[in-house]
């Protein structure tokens, strides 16, 4: 449903910015460089489980747009955001989500620059975000022969809201581990600004990593193989998959909101990266995207979170 809306107004908005509408971001060439904007939605009944915080609720929304500012391989400049709250609705709340929002925005280094408030039937929060790049990264500059990398590790973030929902019984250290990606989520900055000098294409994990892959290959025009083994998933999203009967690699490939960095660069220019991350696959002529696992390859569902959807 999420996609037949987004198609729907693609169809109706032909006046666009430099880089058509598609990626992470939208941008448009100012002078030398491109200025990056994004725009993402919070809603509390859908996006906000009753354990986070009003604090980590406005250092979250923060963090989705930066993210997809960072996936362009932009610096963040500016954060914007427009608050609509119920009648009513709690002060006390309402204070920590601005605190959040202030915490997020001096870890970040990055201004707020305008905001505004109205009446809504839900808390909803949209933030934007404004960055600047010299070399832009897209979801559609694959190239055959680049190495498919992920940055950090991948599957906590659903693994622990599966320990949420599922009221799991799990050791206190495994929980911390898991609500720590599910609760206080972190966007790759400081990545981001390296890739845009070595990388082709990268894309944000907000949906899950098998949505984002297709993405690219689809974007690109090629075909993306995935090693299952080289995932890079903790010792706890397999404990938590164990318990509840599931497949460990189903469920990294499905966790949305991680904002991890998937990315796809040349192989000779992995020695300039001077962050945490992981090869998980190859860039290959033809198109979709493969799984490769127990040494079978299959194609890769697309697995993840779309908005208008059941759970």
């Amino acid at each position: 449903m999420e996609r037949e809306i987004i198609e729907l107004f693609m169809r109706h908005l032909k006046l666009q910015g430099d880089l058509p509408l598609g990626d992470d971001a939208g941008a448009i060439k100012w002078k030398n460089e491109w200025l990056v904007v994004t725009n993402d939605m919070l809603v509390r009944t859908t996006d906000v489980p009753d354990i986070m915080t009003p604090e980590q609720v406005g250092f979250k929304v923060f963090t989705m747009n930066v993210s997809d500012v960072a996936a362009m391989g932009a610096t963040p400049i500016g954060f914007l955001f427009s608050i609509g709250v119920p009648r009513d609705f709690e002060r006390d709340y309402l204070e920590g989500i601005s605190r959040g929002i202030a915490r997020a925005s001096e870890f970040y280094r990055t201004p707020i620059i305008s905001a505004d408030t109205n009446e809504a039937c839900d808390l909803i929060i949209d933030g934007i975000a404004v960055g600047k790049t010299k070399r832009l990264l897209t979801r559609s500059g694959a190239k055959i022969g680049d190495l498919v990398c992920v940055t950090g590790d991948i599957g906590r973030a659903l693994a622990g809201l599966k320990v949420y929902f599922r009221n799991l019984k799990i050791g206190e250290r495994t929980r911390k581990v898991l609500y720590e990606k599910l609760l206080e989520p972190k966007a790759r900055i400081k990545e981001g600004q390296v890739l845009s000098k070595y990388a082709n294409a990268a894309i944000d994990i907000s949906d899950g990593m098998s949505k984002e892959l297709h993405l690219i290959a689809e974007m690109s025009k090629v075909k993306i193989i995935i090693n299952a083994e080289k995932l890079p998933i903790r010792e706890e999203v397999f404990e938590v998959a164990e318990l509840l009967g599931l497949d460990p690699i189903e469920v990294a490939l499905a966790s949305g909101e991680e904002f991890e960095l998937i990315f796809t660069i040349p192989e000779e220019h992995l020695d300039q990266l001077d962050f945490d991350f992981a090869v998980i696959g190859r860039v290959e002529k033809g198109e979709g995207v493969y799984l490769r696992r127990n040494g079978k390859l299959e194609k890769m569902p697309v697995l993840g979170w779309e908005h208008l959807s059941k759970f």
